[in-house]
């Protein structure tokens, strides 16, 4: 795995300094499309994409309400036995490089956590509440209810293309064992 996490950090800087508040938008907080007065009966559409990577690797912000993070966290704790003990390939691979980072500074006053997806799995889907839902069907609306109501703001995703890697070949990010809040 590569060591991307000082591009990272930089994007993330970036990202936080620039990007509209229009541009935020999250599995958690997404908003209701606008309706036409009349309506013509609408033709049958595909499902909208979720939460997904075309790029060689991706990142997703996670503004977090500070006295909410215990529970932001306890979700993600069961995603991640949501995805270990999933069988499907494409699950699997996203389960191997998928980290979730928190920042030890807060962005303004919320906890800023980030999903860094490296290698991304270009076409998999990483909605939360989905991947909750097959592993946790009778449990899935409570866990996305405390999940998406941990949100200060909504999820930005960001699509990375690698443009220079240092360092041997193969050095990366050990893995990382994301401690659950108490």
């Amino acid at each position: 795995m590569r060591s991307t996490l000082t591009l990272l950090a930089l994007a993330t800087v970036v990202m936080l300094n620039a990007a509209p508040a229009s541009a935020v938008a999250s599995d958690a907080q997404q908003p209701a499309a606008q309706q036409p007065a009349a309506q013509q009966p609408a033709a049958p559409q595909a499902a909208p994409p979720g939460r997904v990577f075309g790029a060689d690797a991706g990142m997703m912000f996670n503004p977090i309400k500070p006295e909410l993070a215990a529970d932001f966290e306890m979700v993600m704790g069961k995603l991640k036995e949501a995805l270990d003990k999933n069988q499907d390939a494409t699950r699997q691979q996203q389960a191997k490089s998928w980290k979730v980072f928190k920042a030890q500074e807060p962005m303004q006053g919320n906890v800023l956590y980030v999903f860094i997806m490296d290698p991304a799995v270009k076409g998999a889907d990483y909605s939360v509440a989905k991947i909750l839902a097959e592993a946790f069907p009778t449990e899935v609306q409570a866990l996305y209810q405390k999940y998406s109501a941990a949100y200060a703001g909504g999820q930005s995703l960001i699509n990375l293309t690698l443009v220079q890697a240092f360092g041997p070949a193969g050095a990366g990010l050990e893995e990382v064992q994301f401690p659950v809040s108490k």
